[in-house]
C-alpha cells in the first residue's frame, strides 16, 4: 500500500510538468507540443527497449494493439486537448476541470472494476471524495473568481469555451485511460511495470513522426503563418523542455504509475491522481513568483486529507 502511494506521489510530480510546457512555449502550436513530447519520449524508449528486449519479445501482438490504444488516448489526445485548453484559457480553468480526475476515476472505477478490486464502501469512500472535491474548489476559487468577474469581449468567452470543452475531453481520456491500463497490468502480473512504460514509449515514436509528417504536409492551415518546421522560433528551449517532459513526465511518470496501478485497486489509485493537481498548481505558483493565498493552502490541506483518509479503506469483496 505505502509503496503504491510513494509511486503514485512519483508519478504525480513528474506529471505536473506537463502543465508547464505550454505555459513556457505560448507561441508553439499544442499539435506540435504533443509530437514534440511523444518524440522525445519514443526516442528515449529506444535504448531502454535493447536493455528490455528479451521482455519485449514477450509480448503478445493483443498487448502492442492494446499499447497502442493506450499511447493513442491516453497520450496523444489526452496531451493535445490539454495543451490546447491551457493556450485558450490559460492554466486555472483546464486545472480546475482537471482537477475533477481523482474522483471521477474513483467513481468509475468503484462501479466498473469492484470484482476484481472489491468494492470500496460508498458511505466510507464519500468523505475521500467530498475533502477532494473542496479542496479543488478552495484552491481554485481565486481563479475561478477572477474569470467570472474579468469583462471579456465576445471573442475572448468564445475561447474560453474552448478552452474548457477540449478540458472536459481530456478529463475523459485520461478517465479511460489509467482504468484500461490497469486492467493490462492487473491482468499481467507478472509483467514488468517498466517494460509495459517502455512498449509504450516505442509504440508512440511512429504515431510522432506520423504527426510530424501531417504538421508538415498541412502546416499552411494548422501552423501560425511563417512559422518554422520543426523546432520553431526557440529551438534550444522547445528541445531540451520536450527531452525533459519526454523524459520525465511519459517514461518515468509512466513507470511510476504503472507500479502503483499494480498495487493498488483502481478505485484507489484514481484518487492519487491528485498528486499531480497539487504539483502542477505548486509549479505554477512558482513560475508566477507568488505564494498560495490562505484558503489555497487550506485546500491543499484538504486534497492531502481526502487521500489519507482513503488510504485507511480496504475494499470489501463482491460477492460472485
Amino acid at each position: 500500500m505505502w509503496f503504491g502511494l510513494l509511486f503514485a506521489l512519483a508519478a504525480g510530480l513528474m506529471w505536473g510538468l506537463v502543465f508547464v510546457a505550454p505555459l513556457l512555449l505560448p507561441d508553439y502550436p499544442a499539435a506540435l507540443l504533443a509530437v514534440g513530447r511523444y518524440l522525445a519520449f519514443g526516442l528515449i524508449a529506444l535504448p531502454l527497449a535493447l536493455i528490455d528486449r528479451r521482455a519485449l519479445r514477450e509480448l503478445a501482438a493483443a498487448d502492442w494493439r492494446e499499447a497502442c490504444k493506450l499511447s493513442a488516448i491516453g497520450n496523444f489526445l489526452y496531451y493535445l486537448c490539454l495543451a490546447a485548453a491551457i493556450q485558450r484559457a490559460g492554466g486555472p480553468l483546464p486545472t480546475v476541470i482537471i482537477g475533477t480526475l481523482p474522483v471521477v476515476i474513483a467513481i468509475s472505477s468503484n462501479l466498473r472494476d469492484h470484482r476484481r478490486d472489491g468494492r470500496l464502501p460508498w458511505l466510507r469512500l464519500l468523505p475521500s471524495l467530498l475533502l477532494i472535491a473542496t479542496g479543488i474548489a478552495c484552491v481554485n476559487q481565486v481563479e475561478l473568481a477572477a474569470l467570472l468577474q474579468a469583462q471579456r469581449s465576445g471573442a475572448e468567452l468564445r475561447r474560453y469555451a474552448e478552452g474548457a470543452a477540449l478540458a472536459v475531453a481530456a478529463v475523459a481520456c485520461w478517465t479511460w485511460y489509467p482504468i484500461r491500463n490497469a486492467d493490462w497490468l492487473r491482468a499481467h502480473a507478472e509483467r514488468s511495470p517498466r517494460v509495459w512504460a517502455t512498449a509504450q514509449g516505442l509504440v508512440t515514436l511512429p504515431m510522432a513522426l506520423l504527426g510530424l509528417a501531417l504538421l508538415t504536409l498541412l502546416q499552411r492551415w494548422l501552423l501560425p503563418a511563417g512559422f518554422e518546421l520543426p523546432l520553431g522560433p526557440r529551438p534550444l528551449a522547445f528541445t531540451g523542455l520536450m527531452l525533459a517532459v519526454g523524459l520525465f513526465a511519459s517514461w518515468l511518470g509512466t513507470l511510476c504509475w504503472n507500479e502503483a496501478s499494480q498495487r493498488l485497486p483502481t478505485s484507489l489509485v484514481g484518487q492519487l491522481i491528485v498528486f499531480e493537481t497539487l504539483s502542477a498548481l505548486a509549479y505554477a505558483f512558482v513560475l508566477s513568483g507568488r505564494p498560495p493565498q490562505p484558503l489555497s493552502l487550506l485546500g491543499i490541506a484538504l486534497l492531502v486529507a481526502g487521500v489519507l483518509w482513503a488510504l485507511r479503506i480496504k475494499p470489501q469483496p463482491t460477492p460472485s
